[in-house]
């Protein structure tokens, strides 16, 4: 593609928690013809996501966190989502490690890779690493919520999740870091996926 790319300019937009340039580039399409175009790029660094799964209970470990960007937009509701973090410093596989140990309060074993897609390569640099592991009770090692100034907005899991976690059973259900009342936050794994990777979570 080198071949292809013409950089003529580059202008940094903002530099702050993340980078946005501007850039002006010179790209050269299939039919040889040469065409200006102007791109921003928002640069935030790589990222790591995990899934953690217990087959012999059908549940998966989620957060819950407040998204400024889903609010303002309209959704007044803290997010459920998979654990995930920046890597920062490190590699895929130990950032994602301690994410789970900082935001979860699990320490997993035998974690397994996926696949690192670009999440959004229209305007964002980012990479993800996506990772699948097995866990158990007995891999708990604290409450979870995220590591100290992390900003996050995490509680660990209280007495409600544990008190609603019986009116679940006839389905597969997610173990969140912090319970929503309102049945509609309620959020099952991707039973399509879960059947793909061997694990032996049906619904009901």
């Amino acid at each position: 593609m080198e071949d292809r790319i013409r950089i003529r300019s580059e202008e940094v937009l903002s530099d702050d928690w993340a980078v946005l340039k501007k850039t002006v580039l010179d790209y050269r399409r299939r039919d040889g013809q040469w065409e200006t175009q102007v791109r921003q790029t928002y640069d935030r660094g790589d990222g790591a996501v995990i899934l953690p799964y217990d087959p012999q209970r059908s549940t998966v470990l989620l957060v819950r966190q407040f998204r400024y960007p889903a609010y303002v937009t309209g959704h007044r509701e803290p997010l459920i989502e998979a654990c995930a973090g920046l890597l920062d410093e490190n590699d895929p596989e130990t950032a994602i490690r301690k994410e789970a140990e900082e935001e979860l309060g699990y320490r997993l074993n035998k974690i397994e890779r996926l696949f690192s897609p670009y999440m959004s390569p229209g305007s964002v640099t980012e990479r993800l690493w996506f990772f699948v592991a097995r866990y158990s009770p007995a891999d708990r090692i604290s409450a979870g919520g995220g590591a100290p100034g992390g900003g996050r907005g995490h509680r660990g899991p209280g007495n409600a999740a544990r008190r609603s976690a019986g009116r679940h059973r006839r389905r597969p259900h997610c173990r969140c870091q912090d319970h929503h009342p309102d049945p509609a936050s309620e959020t099952e794994p991707d039973l399509g996926l879960i059947r793909d990777r061997g694990i032996p979570i049906q619904p009901a």
